[in-house]
């Protein structure tokens, strides 16, 4: 037996055991993407036994509670869920972006940090503040960032500088909090 099919193997039967259904078409529709962390040493082993993961994700089970760490993207990939794929491109994108922001990166709105996913992912967390500019109402903002990624190179100064406040004023200082809150974790936890 190969490898892969090792690796597979283990992947069902850790996600049977702790789903409720008794398919593996059912089963996979219970779970979701619950958090993403990062281990640059690679010396992570997933769920299935694959080893030198770098992103480890945690998914929990909608219906038991049921949570699987460290399971790697690929295993993820193989329970065939569209939806599940594409929040694993948001969050490794998001893990991107806290990482420019721990690297004290410059932070535009461009493809390789951005995505209109993104921007609804940060929207929906309460990225974008409320504040007189957008009269207290963030979704403005948010539909604003959205527009002027679409709008690419396209943008005015005038638009750019706006599109700059927001990412200095609401999304980097709540992206700052999460590395904190995620520190001060990680310190409780003693991970």
């Amino acid at each position: 037996m190969s490898c892969a099919s090792d690796y597979r193997k283990n992947l069902l039967a850790r996600v049977m055991r702790l789903s409720q259904a008794h398919t593996w078409q059912e089963a996979v529709k219970e779970w979701h993407i619950d958090n993403l962390t990062e281990d640059e040493t690679l010396q992570t082993s997933c769920v299935c036994g694959k080893e030198n993961l770098r992103y480890l994700y945690t998914i929990e089970n909608n219906m038991t509670g049921n949570r699987l760490y460290p399971i790697g993207s690929e295993c993820i990939k193989k329970f065939g869920r569209e939806d599940l794929s594409e929040d694993l491109a948001v969050k490794s994108q998001l893990l991107r972006l806290l990482r420019a922001i721990q690297t004290n990166r410059l932070i535009t709105l461009t493809s390789p940090l951005f995505s209109r996913k993104l921007l609804l992912h940060l929207y929906e967390l309460g990225a974008f503040g409320a504040t007189d500019d957008n009269h207290f109402a963030p979704k403005l903002d948010y539909l604003f960032m959205l527009k002027m990624f679409n709008k690419g190179l396209r943008r005015t100064v005038h638009q750019e500088k706006k599109a700059s406040a927001i990412i200095l004023q609401s999304i980097k200082p709540f992206l700052r909090e999460m590395l904190r809150e995620k520190a001060r974790w990680q310190r409780g936890s003693g991970a």
